[in-house]
């Protein structure tokens, strides 16, 4: 495609080139930078264009001036950025946002980003690429050139071919724009599309301000974890030792611990009844009985977490902030939840001595706060069973509420067992649990695992109804959606009993955890908007859980509007049974 573009240096220009973009509603956007990392680079380019000509703006020629985010000679770019009535088109705006709020100190609203449309039209199907090259083709037909991304943007003089090709980019996105929203109204995406631009701009900033990370406290840490690696590695050689098949003349026999063929034979030949599969969960009901299974799961949680959370975590601190700032994708999983890398925050042990290492800085708290059981609260939503629902409505212990009513006791004889198994179902029907995953989880034999189930879904009819229905409906519609209406096509043979049991199962998952993410997304736009000009600042999110880091003096205030915040969200899609948020005050990311 040809396009017309003007490349601008001075004030005039872009004092001009601003107000003729305010003459159109939907403004082509993109910028081109020296580094991915906006704490490592300068912004050199930014664009925009209504479609038919395109405004490339050099802010190296403005740098020398002074502070770009401050610079009055900037206001009228700041303020297009910001004005909510002209929509910026961007393909992951994320990146964009970013960089315009860290080195034009302005925020980026009104946004149509053509990545996260396109993965939500796509509905899960992992084939499709969502490159600005690969939409613009499957939706426009037109070939985007990308050699040039790679280019030397520091350059002094940047060549016509750079300036033509970040014009390029901007000018499609209008006619982009266009074909993406005519399919997100057909497929009725159109609510959760909002949903998603809207929550871009909260997680840039969290991005941006970073979850600050106690470096000593992190090596105290690994130092207690290779102790206890290097004793569970020897108490299991030990236990494993009876088991190997070939003995040593000079001692004992020992195996790599980390080859599941090897670890396996010695269980066998220790007389341990091996699953088909030696994975964490399907052994742990052996523990209790066999030692040596005990220990091997000791092992392995040491081993991960040397490897997954050891020195390389501290790689991350970005020097300029002594901060990590992790890269979360907003559509991480079909189910719309957030994934996370560089690292992997969302993955941090749940145990206090890792979470600890996350503290708040001197003269900073940290405040805590997560959905309590907000699953099982949609599950409840969306089944309408009134038993269910009365177990939240009353105010009790939620597990200990639904096991007096499927044990037929009162609540206050409820038993530990009785209650740990409620709650095990409780959790374990939003992932289409079945008898034999219970019996396992529990101890419990075959019988009495679909006994205890019998008893469970006689309690909660409507519940069980509810979700055969909906599993009745996954095969015969192929389509799940969350409460956003977010949307899963589901693929599977038909004749392949596996597939559709695997489906099912998802199907019936993808709504209930789907409505969770799209409630915390909501939530995280309430919150930048409350706490906007205060200390308050949002620093890291775990599926239901957000974490805010404010001055001390701000923290009992910033408590109100996270959980005001939070509970607004929920309210918003959970209706028939109340929606909680446990919220606390500390000096470190710990419970």
């Amino acid at each position: 495609m040809e396009v017309y573009f003007q490349f601008i240096t001075d004030t005039d220009g872009l004092k001009k080139a601003c107000g003729e973009m305010r003459n159109t509603a939907f403004i082509g956007f993109d910028t081109e930078t020296t580094e991915l990392d906006p704490y490592r680079g300068d912004l050199r380019l930014l664009q925009l264009s209504d479609g038919k000509s395109t405004q490339v703006i050099d802010l190296k020629s403005f740098a020398t001036k002074g502070d770009l985010r401050t610079m009055t000679e900037l206001a009228p770019l700041r303020d297009l950025l910001e004005d909510r009535s002209r929509t910026k088109i961007a393909h992951n705006a994320k990146f964009d946002a970013k960089w315009v709020r860290h080195h034009l100190g302005a925020e980026l609203n009104g946004v149509f980003d053509t990545f996260l449309a396109s993965q939500l039209i796509s509905a899960g199907d992992q084939d499709r690429r969502h490159s600005l090259a690969d939409v613009t083709k499957f939706f426009t037909e037109e070939e985007l050139d990308k050699s040039m991304q790679v280019s030397d943007w520091s350059a002094a003089e940047l060549s016509h071919s750079q300036v033509e090709y970040a014009a390029r980019d901007a000018a499609i996105m209008p006619q982009l724009r266009e074909k993406l929203a005519e399919r997100l109204k057909n497929d009725e995406l159109e609510d959760v599309a909002g949903l998603e631009f809207d929550c871009i701009m909260p997680i840039s900033e969290m991005e941006l301000n970073g979850f600050y990370l106690d470096e000593s406290r992190w090596r105290e840490q690994l130092e207690k974890v290779k102790v206890a690696q290097i004793k569970a590695s020897d108490e299991l050689q030990d236990l494993l030792s009876a088991g190997v098949a070939q003995a040593s003349l000079f001692g004992r026999s020992e195996i790599n611990l980390d080859s599941q063929a090897q670890v396996t034979d010695a269980l066998v030949n220790l007389g341990v009844p091996v699953p088909e599969s030696t994975r964490g969960w399907q052994l742990q009901p052996l523990a209790a009985e066999y030692p040596v299974v005990a220990k091997l799961l000791e092992y392995r949680g040491v081993a991960k977490s040397l490897t997954s959370f050891g020195e390389n975590i501290l790689e991350f601190i970005e020097p300029k902030t002594g901060r990590i700032h992790a890269d979360f994708r907003q559509i991480g999983a079909p189910t719309g939840r957030f994934s996370c890398s560089n690292p992997n925050l969302q993955q941090i042990p749940h145990g206090q001595e890792y979470r600890r290492c996350f503290t708040a800085p001197e003269g900073k708290k940290l405040v805590i706060a997560d959905y309590s059981q907000i699953e099982l609260r949609i599950l409840a939503e969306f089944s309408d069973d009134e038993n269910f629902i009365k177990a939240f409505v009353s105010g009790q212990d939620f597990h200990a509420s639904a096991a007096s009513q499927v044990f037929g006791v009162k609540p206050e004889d409820v038993t530990d067992e009785q209650r740990s198994f409620a709650k095990r179902l409780n959790f374990g029907i939003v992932y289409g649990i079945g008898a034999s995953r219970f019996g396992l989880m529990t101890g419990l034999s075959q019988m009495d695992a679909e006994n205890t189930m019998r008893k469970y879904f006689g309690t909660f009819r409507r519940l069980d109804s509810y979700l055969r229905d909906a599993g009745r409906r996954i095969v015969e519609e192929r389509n799940v959606r969350t409460a956003s209406g977010r949307l899963l096509r589901l693929r599977f043979d038909e004749s392949d009993r596996q597939q559709v049991a695997s489906s099912k199962r998802y199907g019936i998952n993808m709504p209930i955890q789907g409505t969770s993410a799209d409630i915390l997304k909501r939530s995280l736009r309430l919150l930048h908007d409350r706490i906007r000009g205060t200390s308050a600042k949002l620093v890291n999110i775990v599926h239901d859980e957000i974490i805010v880091e404010c001055d001390a003096s701000d923290a009992d205030e910033t408590a109100r509007m996270l959980e005001n915040a939070m509970c607004s969200a929920g309210e918003e899609f959970v209706k028939k049974v109340p929606v909680k948020v446990d919220v606390h005050i500390a000096d470190e990311w710990a419970k």
